[in-house]
């Protein structure tokens, strides 16, 4: 029988409401360790040096390849073995970043491959430094093609910040098991945390894809003014 109780949820909620601000903290840190790394990533997948690329190209493709759980729990509990010690905020917050860097090193990809060839011959003819070519001249072509895909990580990664619980970082999934655990009620942590998913996920999908038309329209614009 449904048994919803109206003042526990009205307890509950302010804990719940603090661990909606960590676990956006969570996404959002994690989500910016990803586009760096991500960056990196996908370069050193095109730099000449062969062993770069290939250590790079493999390492992405592990990564990508094992269960983002297994990788929170190797870098919080295997990392001490190798002296490397870390809360689980950090260990997390690593171990996040990284998975996502490594999807995002293929959006990337597809992005400056997206760029026409002429581009590039264009930046060899004016001698421009590797450096320049790609910061002033490739990436900022390559980025509007590369939007939805990104966007569409930033929520995945938001939907996966759970994981982050079984390390013991106080994101919502955490919390709720910690107040179900608490009553013995937990009907109503669970149903919160996933409206609170759903209230933070729909709009920032929408969002993102207004920005997305935006971004192509903008761009249809400055092209046919020239």
């Amino acid at each position: 029988m449904f048994d919803w109780k109206w003042d526990f949820t009205i307890e509950i909620l302010p804990r719940l409401i603090l661990a909606t601000f960590n676990t956006l903290m969570a996404a959002g840190v994690g989500y910016g360790i990803a586009l760096i790394v991500g960056l990196i990533f996908a370069l050193a997948q095109r730099t000449p040096i062969r062993i770069i690329n290939w250590s790079v190209r493999e390492a992405v493709e592990f990564i990508r390849s094992t269960p983002l759980v297994l990788q929170i729990f190797f870098v919080f509990y295997v990392g001490p073995q190798f002296d490397l010690r870390l809360s689980p905020w950090t260990a997390g917050m690593i171990a996040i970043g990284l998975h996502y860097a490594s999807y995002l090193s293929e959006v990337y990809r597809a992005g400056l491959e997206s760029v026409p060839q002429g581009q590039w011959e264009a930046c060899r003819a004016l001698n421009l430094s590797t450096r320049r070519t790609y910061f002033r001249i490739i990436i900022p072509q390559a980025l509007p093609p590369a939007l939805p895909g990104m966007g569409n990580y930033l929520v995945g990664i938001f939907k996966d910040t759970p994981m982050l619980s079984v390390i013991g970082v106080a994101e919502l999934m955490h919390t709720a098991n910690a107040l179900g655990s608490e009553s013995y009620r937990f009907l109503e942590p669970y149903t919160m945390v996933g409206i609170i998913f759903l209230a933070i996920s729909l709009p920032t999908a929408f969002g993102l894809r207004t920005f997305e038309t935006w971004v192509s329209k903008t761009l249809g614009m400055s092209k046919s003014k020239k």
